[in-house]
């Protein structure tokens, strides 16, 4: 297991940050002018040197260039081009020695946020990122229209079918992320990943070593139910490839409505959600994907945020693999 920092900044000075903290492998944001489609071998290969320079290893890439991913999504006229280019991009992933592809299937994702960071509201006022799903309820559909739920699984059996099958090829792993927030719809347009049963038709879709999750445990958790038992539910079929393995207080409401606050303070045990990874053998990536905004942070930076997870997932690790459970 191998615990990482998502990078999207990629000055020096970023760089050397994440290997102050520990970190030694690393999930990449592409820089703007890098992020065409579909991704180019050398392009990909030149930001994994560049990694490598700082003693870090570009272990996976998060983000398909919205150029590929929204059509797809969308189901538009140029759909097959899309996935034609994003096959190309897993390809190139493997000519470049990165083998692992962070996306996701919702065409609404993360909308309709009410507390993004900076407002505050979390412990000593850190800024928190918060969602209350009746806050939007009516709120005008997307240029995704109304989609029901069949019509957007169709949509991904479409792309699974053709994509899943290159990426088993050259040895690459697609990780899906969850619907986050997870309700059942976002203006008008289906989720079919607020769900674990969601998840679990998602890998029974196109069964393959290639086919898994970006197992987000902070948005398990805003679904309500039981993250440890869900947790092992996915280890014991190795499907989850990626973790972000951050905390959540859900509040009472009649939809959807939680902070996502710091590591130590939330809902879910951390403690026996790290010694289940470890018990299992968990052998891939685990990132803190979100942190509180501290004194003095910026919201894109959370430089003392991430370091405060970073530095409590570490301890955590130590004494789940050494067999000591914390008092």
């Amino acid at each position: 297991m191998h615990i990482t920092k998502r990078v999207y900044d990629w000055s020096d000075s970023e760089l050397k940050y994440c290997r102050q903290l520990g970190v030694r492998h690393i999930i990449a944001i592409l820089p703007e002018e890098l992020n065409q489609a579909p991704w180019e071998f050398l392009d990909l290969l030149e930001l994994r040197k560049r990694a490598e320079s700082f003693g870090l290893e570009m272990a996976a890439i998060e983000a398909p260039p919205p150029a590929l991913h929204r059509p797809i999504l969308l189901a538009s006229p140029n759909r097959d081009e899309a996935i034609a280019g994003f096959s190309k991009s897993v390809e190139n992933m493997a000519r470049a020695g990165i083998y692992t592809l962070c996306y996701d299937f919702a065409l609404n994702p993360c909308w309709g946020r009410w507390r993004n960071g900076l407002s505050g509201g979390g412990r000593g006022d850190a800024g928190l990122i918060s969602f209350d799903s009746q806050r939007i309820e009516n709120a005008p559909p997307s240029e995704a229209g109304v989609v029901e739920h069949e019509e957007l699984w169709e949509r991904f059996a479409y792309f699974a079918e053709r994509v899943v099958p290159v990426a088993e090829k050259v040895g690459v792993k697609l990780a899906c992320h969850p619907d986050d927030p997870p309700a059942g719809s976002l203006r008008g347009a289906a989720q079919i990943l607020s769900t674990v049963d969601g998840m679990q038709r998602l890998l029974d879709t196109v069964p393959s070593p290639s086919n898994g999750l970006l197992y987000c445990q902070g948005t398990v958790a805003e679904m309500g139910v039981d993250v440890i038992e869900a947790t092992r539910h996915f280890l014991q079929q190795q499907k989850i490839f990626v973790v972000h393995f951050r905390n959540v207080q859900r509040q009472p409401s009649d939809g959807v409505k939680f902070d996502e606050v710091f590591i130590d303070e939330g809902d879910v045990d951390m403690a026996a959600a790290m010694q289940l990874y470890v018990d299992h053998s968990y052998q891939g990536l685990i990132d803190p994907d979100h942190a509180p905004v501290m004194e003095t942070d910026t919201q894109f930076g959370r430089h003392r945020g991430y370091a405060f997870a970073i530095g409590y997932m570490t301890a955590l690790k130590q004494v789940s693999e050494n067999g000591r459970q914390p008092s």
